[in-house]
């Protein structure tokens, strides 16, 4: 698996995330998950699965193609 689109991907995350005035614990809890695993997705540690990435597109008000425009 190449780590840069985990990277780029959980970056990506972190910025949209921040930009709905969300803290790590308060996405994972519209997403029922650990904040730790936030926390590991935005660091590019954690893989992601299509249905988590779904939840957190709907939790973010993003759609699924924004959260993949890492020029932005």
């Amino acid at each position: 698996m190449n780590t840069k689109i985990l990277s780029n991907l959980g970056n990506k995350l972190k910025i949209l995330r921040k930009q709905k005035g969300l803290t790590q614990e308060q996405l994972a809890e519209k997403v029922n998950v650990h904040p730790t695993y936030i926390g590991k997705i935005e660091s590019g540690k954690n893989n992601i699965s299509v249905l988590l990435l779904f939840k957190i597109s709907r939790a973010l008000d993003v759609k699924l193609l924004d959260i993949f425009d890492f020029d932005k």
